[in-house]
């Protein structure tokens, strides 16, 4: 993994801007502290921060291919899964290799198949290919979403790079937030608008799109959606082929150069995926794995049982353990170090975003990288396969709005009166918009057509969210972590498989766990649902609500717009919110982090705002 940015600037000779573009490249350090390379061609110039993984020496980047009367550039950030398929096609159209880097894969799939090539593709990442002699930049970025690419348009040219931080540097964007991008912030924070980067003029590439900037014009196309059709396996060959997708998916993850761990939570995702990886590894006659998992001081003196975490992790972690035989590591956070490592949180995300649930991510992150480079992760199979419980409640199901953020009260409680009064309008069209574009069938039925709605919702909001704060926060320490559910064969049976499959047996991903439940320990297979362990220690509630009560006494832009007293209420009555902020992991002292992250995203990025 990488970090990678670029400029394009038609009347400037960027050879005269080496401080400015090293300034650029060091916002990326943190992605890629190995190596960094640096490509100009008079006005284009493309940048590169190496995170090594495969082949040190060939996959130096940015890399250069000249071919047909014409010279290429690649910088590329991802792996790729199905390289040795591709290698092997490019090979018998004549194709010759240095190396087995999937970087110089991508490079010559471009130069063979040209926009169409990402369509080939199996994996996640975000690149550029320049053709230096056409002018052309290609951008593009993976089916899923899981690997970034921002840009923004400027008068005569345009600037990209994997985090907006690279764009802030490049000196062509201001560090605005105008009224849509706080609309953002307070009513849908810490998720976004898929393509929305909060701060004016700065944009994203959505999952499966690409874009090319060609004569002063920016032409997208999305090349990869989600599309409604017939699900005509039966209930055997869904089994099957769910077997099939997800352990040849985790496989091909296993290809690395250097070493490589697992995060297991003794729930029934990683647990997939480590058992499976030690069956291989087993198979193949290699070493143990080693094994990570969280917990925080005195949890289990504090943990209180409820709807969505009704169960410890640590008996389970311990059981699949020893069942797969792994060098097991428990990471214990402080409440004091998870409080402050919200900031760092800030500067990896260049936002406010999922609070202790980054910043625990990104201590986590920074322990398992003194000894590992990658990790493997059960991201994303709960939107995927109906995981949560507004799968699972009618009432949830049915209700028209974000099954996540179902009321916009908390949110408009720590404004001021008047402050965005077009808040809920905003969160409402953004809602119908998703529903709108997702793809049915004639034939669904209104189940079925939710379902499809309700799987389309999750995977562009609830999602992404996830996938950002897993990018993020591993790639601040320079740590890969690869996902192996989001594969994109997965995600398209998925979402046409019915609903009765899905939910097999009556529960959450209930075709996963009948299609694995012979490999794994039945208390693992057929356990409740468990989220993302967070802190249930009062003192970092007391920690949060200090800081909140410090801001406050602070006269800023974002206080102008915060109300003291609805912050008030939510620190006096912890427990009298109705409904959470976003999720089941964002209730009162969450709601406090956030604020805490607004203030220092406020004055760390210098935020202005255009209201």
């Amino acid at each position: 993994m990488c970090g990678i940015a670029g400029l394009f600037s038609k009347y400037e000779d960027l050879s005269q801007q080496i401080g400015l573009l090293s300034k650029m490249s060091k916002t990326l350090e943190r992605r890629g502290p190995d190596e960094n390379g640096i490509f100009i061609d008079h006005n284009v110039a493309l940048l590169h921060r190496r995170l090594t993984v495969i082949d040190r020496e060939n996959g130096k980047q940015p890399m250069i291919c000249g071919i047909n009367n014409e010279k290429y550039v690649i910088v590329y950030n991802g792996e790729l899964y199905n390289t040795e398929e591709l290698r092997e096609d490019l090979k018998r159209k004549g194709y010759g290799f240095k190396g087995h880097s999937d970087t110089e894969v991508v490079l010559k799939s471009y130069i063979e198949y040209g926009e169409n090539c990402a369509e080939r593709f199996n994996g996640i990442f975000a690149f550029c290919v320049y053709e230096v002699y056409s002018k052309k930049l290609f951008l593009c970025r993976d089916q899923v979403g899981v690997k970034p690419l921002f840009y923004s348009e400027f008068k005569n040219g345009i600037v990209f790079g994997s985090e907006i931080k690279a764009l802030l540097a490049s000196g062509k964007v201001n560090p605005i937030v105008d009224e849509q991008g706080l609309y953002e912030i307070f009513f849908l924070g810490p998720s976004r608008t898929a393509g929305n980067g909060v701060f004016k003029n700065v944009s994203e590439l959505l999952p499966g799109e690409y874009a090319v900037y060609e004569a002063g014009k920016l032409r997208k196309t999305r090349y990869f959606t989600l599309k409604a059709m017939a699900h005509t396996d039966s209930e055997a060959q869904t089994l099957e082929r769910v077997r099939y997708l997800l352990s040849n998916s985790i496989e091909r993850q296993l290809i690395s150069d250097v070493p490589l761990c697992f995060f297991l939570s003794g729930g029934l995702d990683s647990s997939i995926i480590v058992q499976t990886a030690a069956n291989y590894r087993k198979e193949h006659g290699s070493d143990n794995i080693t094994t990570y998992s969280v917990e925080y001081e005195d949890n289990k003196k504090f943990f209180k049982a409820s709807l969505f975490q009704p169960t410890a992790d640590s008996d389970f972690i311990r059981l699949m353990s020893e069942n797969c035989g792994t060098e097991h590591r428990e990471v214990i956070l402080n409440n004091r170090n998870l409080a402050d490592a919200l900031y760092p949180s800030v500067e990896a995300r260049d936002l406010a975003g999922y609070v202790d649930v980054d910043s625990s991510l990104l201590l986590f992150c920074e322990e398992i990288k003194k000894d590992f480079t990658v990790a493997l992760s059960g991201e994303c199979a709960d939107e995927l396969f109906g995981g949560y419980p507004w799968y699972h409640n009618e009432e949830i199901l049915f209700e028209d709005c974000f099954p996540w953020s179902r009321s916009q009260e908390i949110r408009r409680s720590i404004l001021k009166n008047g402050v965005l009064p077009k808040g809920e309008e905003y969160v409402r069209e953004k809602y119908l918009d998703t529903v709108r574009s997702t793809d049915k069938l004639p034939d669904d039925s209104p189940l079925s057509a939710r379902m499809r709605e309700m799987f389309t919702l999750n995977y562009y909001w609830f999602m992404q969210c996830l996938l950002e704060r897993k990018d993020r926060c591993s790639m601040y320490h320079g740590l890969e972590v690869r996902v192996p559910f989001c594969d994109k064969r997965i995600v398209e049976y998925a979402y046409n498989m019915p609903w009765e499959l899905k939910a097999y047996g009556g529960r959450e991903k209930g075709i996963v766990r009948k299609a694995f439940e012979d490999i794994l320990p039945a208390e693992i297979a057929w356990r409740k649902k468990s989220p993302y362990p967070k802190t249930h220690n009062p003192e970092y509630m007391r920690i949060c609500a200090e800081r909140v009560r410090a801001i406050l006494r602070k006269k800023t832009a974002l206080t102008e717009m915060l109300s003291a007293e609805g912050i008030e209420k939510i620190i006096e009555n912890p427990d009298g919110i109705s409904s959470p902020w976003y999720g089941q992991l964002m209730k009162a002292p969450q709601i406090l982090a956030y604020i805490i992250e607004l203030d220092y995203w406020f004055e760390k990025y210098g935020v202005n705002t255009e209201l």
